[in-house]
């Protein structure tokens, strides 16, 4: 792929400033993240989110308007990369959402490959293909070459950037349910703010 049809349709700006984080959980199924690192190029769609509601949201590390040298990513104009370890082992990529001071964000779940399969594996030290290779967000963090060096990127760049490649998810193909992995939020841990593509097998754990 040339360089321009690479960067040609990226989403723009506008797109990530929709103050409703749900609907744009479900807007980014279809969506497909690139990445291109030490320039090697590696793609996938987007088939799996889960939606974080910022300063209400007992599940989201801004709860309560939390402002910390780890979440000041959230609280910036929707459109940048928020990379963080989860458990000390796992980088997990997460898209800021929302106008200014809304820490909104969108947790990418799931990617089924495109481009540079034989890099993923590589890095996930995997020698044969299986969905696990980017079903799960440490999965395709490490797939696709993603960590803490691609916090904060500007998703205009050419590090790490969604674009819109014309593929249709319609709303009958949608799965929304509880999040995984947020047990300390206590009711909030049982909000449906996963979304998911329907019978993927690139989805992390599909409930139907």
């Amino acid at each position: 792929m040339d360089r321009d049809a690479l960067f040609a349709n990226k989403l723009p700006y506008s797109f990530y400033q929709d103050a409703d984080v749900n609907a744009l959980a479900q807007r980014l199924l279809g969506k497909v993240l690139y990445t291109q690192i030490d320039g090697v190029v590696t793609s996938g769609v987007i088939v799996e989110t889960e939606a974080y509601k910022g300063a209400e949201d007992k599940a989201s590390h801004a709860y309560g308007g939390r402002l910390t040298n780890r979440t000041q990513v959230m609280f910036e104009a929707g459109g940048l990369s928020y990379v963080y370890l989860c458990y000390g082992i796992h980088h997990l990529f997460n898209v800021v959402t929302a106008p200014e001071g809304v820490p909104h964000a969108v947790l990418i779940r799931g990617v089924e490959p495109l481009l540079g399969l034989d890099v993923m594996l590589e890095r996930r030290r995997m020698a044969v293909s299986k969905p696990n290779v980017t079903a799960g967000p440490g999965a395709l963090a490490k797939a696709m070459g993603i960590d803490k060096a691609l916090n904060q990127k500007d998703l205009q760049g050419e590090e790490i950037w969604i674009a819109d490649e014309g593929i249709a998810v319609g709303s009958s193909s949608v799965v929304a349910c509880p999040r995984v992995g947020v047990a300390y939020a206590q009711d909030h841990a049982l909000l449906p703010w996963r979304y998911y593509i329907r019978g993927n097998r690139f989805v992390s754990k599909p409930n139907s």
